[in-house]
């Protein structure tokens, strides 16, 4: 699916500034909002609005769980009442899950006045739970060390001198995933007909990875010249001073949404509804699009600056451009897909 170009360029072009809207709380009582968040200082943009909501709210403490999904998600589950948890952001193939296995809370669209400024296509990713907070890329990133003309499309992963040379992350994460989907959509399969990116992939010769971390230390150690990567990871390399380009590809970079959703049985649901309010404020956007996080902005008005515009869409065509993936195909079959890749290409 390609954005819709007249939203593309609302989502550029300015926008009125929603005013968050404040709940209330007892004056006789402290309340602790519990926010599963980022690892390290990825969780920044997360504690700013943390601030500001704690000083609207006297009495009120927004604590920040550094995320492990899987322990949180079995806390959640095994709860008896009170969800331990508030509100959580999941990238859109365990936000589906979330839905599917019923942890994650109906959104209620009339207490978050800043879905109005939210672009369909990226609203339409949360199907009624959390909002779209964010989303990142999946592109091309290169050593120029080893590669010396720039790559400009998907189709230039397959030239002659890469062969070998280009590593892919193992199916078990989203990167591996939305890897083996490009493979298949470039040369004419989708997400429901994988076995042309099964075939694709082969030719490449490419060398495995673990997980997104181990292909981006393979990319700098030059074990491998070129690897599909998120834009996040080439942009924290290129800042070490590392010898890393990031591509948006032709036709277009993936995007991959961050749904931020509250969990069923939070005691606080006015709260929470504040929280994902101000994440779809033009404050909180604007922050996450900055140095050193370079998340996508998913409402209206957010304009990206010019050090994020190497990692991020920064024109109407290149937001026009952006493709996203049929995840609902994919799920069901993920733990074939991993099984066949382990298979198919040793680690």
């Amino acid at each position: 699916m390609k954005l819709n170009r007249r939203n593309t360029l609302a989502l550029l072009g300015g926008g009125a500034v929603a005013v968050l809207q404040a709940s209330k709380l007892s004056a006789q009582s402290t309340t602790e909002l519990v926010i599963v968040s980022y690892a390290g200082a990825l969780s920044q943009p997360h504690r700013w609005l943390a601030d500001q909501m704690e000083a609207r709210h006297k009495g009120l403490s927004v604590k920040l769980v550094p995320s492990d999904s899987q322990d949180i998600v079995a806390q959640i589950k095994a709860s008896q009442g009170f969800s331990p948890y508030d509100a959580g952001p999941n990238d859109e193939p365990p936000h589906l899950i979330g839905i599917k296995e019923g942890y994650l809370a109906k959104r209620d669209d009339s207490a978050i006045p800043n879905l109005k400024n939210v672009i369909p296509e990226l609203l339409e990713k949360s199907h009624g739970f959390g909002v779209p907070a964010t989303y990142s890329l999946v592109g091309i990133a290169y050593n120029t060390n080893l590669v010396k003309s720039p790559i400009l499309s998907w189709k230039d992963l397959w030239k002659p001198e890469f062969k070998g040379q280009i590593g892919i992350a193992r199916t078990s994460s989203n990167l591996g995933l939305t890897t083996l989907a490009i493979a298949a959509k470039t040369f004419g399969g989708s997400e429901q007909n994988l076995e042309t990116g099964w075939d694709k992939l082969k030719e490449l010769e490419p060398k495995a990875a673990r997980s997104p971390a181990a292909l981006m230390q393979m990319l700098e150690r030059e074990e491998i010249a070129v690897a599909p990567i998120w834009n996040n990871n080439a942009a924290l390399a290129a800042q070490k001073g590392l010898p890393i380009a990031f591509v948006k590809p032709a036709p277009g970079p993936i995007a991959i949404v961050s749904c931020f959703s509250g969990f069923k049985g939070t005691r606080n649901p006015e709260l929470v509804s504040e929280w994902l309010n101000g994440i779809l404020s033009p404050e909180y956007q604007e922050r996450a699009a900055a140095a050193p996080y370079y998340f996508g902005p998913t409402v209206k008005g957010v304009k990206v600056s010019p050090e994020a515009a190497p990692y991020l869409p920064s024109s109407s065509e290149e937001l026009a451009s952006l493709e996203t993936i049929d995840w609902s195909a994919i799920l069901p079959i993920r733990g074939r897909l991993v099984e066949r890749f382990d298979r198919t290409f040793a680690l």
